[in-house]
């Protein structure tokens, strides 16, 4: 990771400075702007987005310093059942080195990310650990996070060198969807998340490959791309199997997918439509996948692992400030048939 040594986060007489301000006004517009003209506010908010500063919230319980003992961890779907698991991984490593966790959720938003990130700077964490979104990073390059190291998990970001762990998401797709034309399948729909994240342009990766090897045919109409959700899914689901050849296996890229996709085959079950449900393969395991209404093949590793590797990488980086350039581990993934 190519942080600069020494680098610190600017001070309120620094933005009061920029501002031509004086740093009284420039601590009272950041606490709310009361009896500030607002032209004034203005002008101190430009120097905050100029400089980089970010609030510090523990000013006042901090001894000068003495570290916060806190990591943040930035997750893109607190709902998932997944990434409580990546986190109690990552926090099992932190507590093994005396520090605690704050969590937040960005909902795969730019906004959020950015705002959480600025959160978590202003409570003087001493390292970040993101699943990032797909949007601009400029928030988490080294000029604005100053000397606070971050790891990513799961997605890379291009043009960010830090250090990352990652699943072998083209490997794991490609299994799984060669396991269903072993089985004879060659109508195979796809689920995944949109192409603009870095999980998803990889596993769909694997399954285009897979496809393309075996001579099978991709048919656009049942190919989705763009679901985050349950609900999103099985609403993709439902216009796939609706087609007049509808799949007869789908490869779903992650368990949200998967339960949106098995919410729809139970419920025309459940309505007597004619014709078995697909065969499904899910990347990701996901709770009670033994009691589904179809066989499911999991493609499956551990979050947990996944959330102490990337911790184990933020506090080497901690120990190590001439680490060097950012490392990428990729974790491997297993085929559990039903």
């Amino acid at each position: 990771m190519s942080t600069s040594k020494g680098a610190r986060q600017p001070t309120i007489k620094e933005v009061a400075n920029r501002a031509g301000v004086s740093p009284m006004t420039a601590s009272r517009t950041l606490a709310g702007g009361r009896n500030v003209r607002p032209d004034l506010q203005e002008r101190v908010m430009a120097a905050v987005r100029e400089l980089g500063y970010y609030r510090n919230e523990n000013a006042r319980s901090l001894r000068p310093g003495q570290p916060s003992g806190l990591v943040g961890i930035a997750i893109t779907n607190l709902a998932n059942p997944y990434y409580g698991n990546f986190a109690l991984g990552v926090e099992e490593i932190a507590a093994e080195h005396g520090r605690r966790i704050i969590l937040g959720n960005t909902g795969e938003d730019d906004a959020r990310e950015r705002q959480l990130v600025s959160d978590f700077i202003g409570r003087q964490v001493e390292g970040l650990v993101l699943v990032p979104t797909s949007g601009d990073a400029a928030h988490l390059r080294p000029e604005r996070l100053g000397d606070v190291p971050v790891v990513l998990a799961s997605r890379q970001v291009e043009g960010l060198d830090v250090d990352t762990v990652l699943l072998d998401d083209v490997g794991g797709a490609y299994r799984g969807t060669i396991s269903l034309l072993d089985a004879g399948h060659t109508r195979i729909g796809f689920l995944g998340t949109s192409s603009s994240v870095f999980t998803g342009q990889r596993r769909y990766r694997g399954y285009e490959r897979a496809m393309i090897e075996r001579g099978a045919a991709i048919d656009p109409a049942i190919v989705a791309r763009d679901q985050q959700d349950v609900t999103a899914a099985s609403r993709a689901a439902r216009l796939m199997l609706d087609q007049r050849l509808p799949p007869t296996a789908i490869f779903s890229a992650n368990n949200r997918n998967t339960i949106g996709a098995l919410r729809e085959i139970g419920r025309r079950i459940r309505d007597g439509l004619p014709g078995p449900g697909p065969a499904i393969v899910s990347f990701d395991d996901f709770e009670l996948s033994e009691l589904m209404p179809v066989p499911v093949t999991i493609i499956n590793h551990d979050a947990r692992l996944l959330g102490r590797e990337a911790a184990t990488l933020l506090f080497s980086r901690l120990g190590d400030e001439d680490a060097g350039a950012g490392r990428t581990v990729e974790l491997p993934v297993s085929i559990e048939y039903p």
